[in-house]
């Protein structure tokens, strides 16, 4: 191949109970990336679009051409590749936008190499792009992105991560207000140490919560999507947080939680018919408190990544 695009869905990480272990993808919204072979070794980031100008254009900060060089590293060979990115997440959103650039970049780089990578084999080199983009090497992102679905990281050393069942029917409202929230805030409220009746519980929503996804009842899901660990130290930074979680409730969600680091917000439902009453009740709360929020629907993507166009 001369050229191949490929794209990396949004997606939702620590899933309520699940901090920094669990994820999944949504279908609604993803990143764009095309890779070109060139003659001349090395990458060269050439064109980013919708980025608001934004991203790094040098190949050691942009997380696309980090993952692509983590990836050239271990293959060992070191081939010349231009890389164009059209961001179709907005950034800063706590929906995996640094994430999605990476896993597309790495899906089309190796398509463009022939696959010599398993999908599973191309996550550390998108790890490596999101240690670059916020400084933390976190999974739950990434690796949701490039296996679709809902994916538990159990473990980094070794790396061990486990796709998980998705329910028929589950179905996820995005919320992203109009307002930023940058990650180091969202980490500099948490604790470092936890009591240990906390650690009990919050132990028992995860377990809850996989055994629900794999049994589909959703009740249980719904009862296990309660975070004692991160959300009450994030809930102060996301206006009108608890009055949009009990109006979400009410509306039909299974349960609500922050995507990610925020400032999104995510509901999910048993089927798709109930999203148009949590926007509604999701809406009538940002306006009464003065913010905008976007809103977006989504089953839950079950592939992952996949490229898009090849061009000989």
């Amino acid at each position: 191949m001369k050229s191949v695009k490929a794209f990396a869905p949004a997606t939702v990480a620590n899933v309520s109970c699940g901090f920094d272990i669990l994820g999944f993808a949504i279908d609604a919204m993803g990143d764009y990336v095309e890779i070109t072979r060139k003659e001349k070794s090395g990458l060269c980031v050439v064109s980013i679009e919708d980025d608001g100008g934004k991203l790094p254009w040098e190949v050691e900060k942009n997380t696309c051409a980090v993952a692509i060089q983590a990836m050239l590293d271990d293959y060992g060979q070191q081939i010349g590749m231009d890389i164009a990115l059209r961001k179709g997440l907005p950034l800063g959103s706590g929906m995996g936008s640094s994430a999605a650039s990476a896993v597309a970049a790495l899906i089309a780089a190796n398509r463009l190499l022939g696959d010599p990578y398993e999908r599973k084999n191309l996550l550390p080199f998108a790890i490596a792009a999101e240690k670059a983009a916020c400084g933390a090497g976190h999974a739950d992102n990434v690796a949701p992105s490039l296996l679709g679905g809902f994916v538990l990281v159990r473990d980094y050393h070794p790396l061990d991560v486990i796709k998980l069942h998705v329910p028929d029917g589950l179905y996820c409202t995005l919320l992203h207000p109009h307002y930023e929230l940058k990650t180091a805030d969202s980490r500099s409220v948490l604790r470092d140490s936890i009591p240990l009746k906390h650690s009990t519980i919050q132990s028992g929503n995860v377990a809850g919560f996989i055994a629900g996804l794999y049994q589909e009842d959703f009740e249980l899901i719904s009862r296990s999507m309660r975070d004692v660990i991160a959300e009450p130290y994030r809930a102060v930074l996301l206006p009108g947080f608890y009055e949009i979680r009990e109006a979400l409730k009410t509306a039909g969600a299974l349960g609500m939680g922050i995507s990610g680091s925020g400032p999104t917000l995510f509901a999910l439902s048993q089927g798709s018919e109930k999203s148009e009453a949590i926007a509604k009740a999701a809406k009538e709360i940002y306006e009464s408190i003065g913010l905008g929020v976007d809103v977006y629907f989504s089953s839950i993507n079950t592939i992952g990544a996949y490229v898009l166009e090849e061009k000989e």
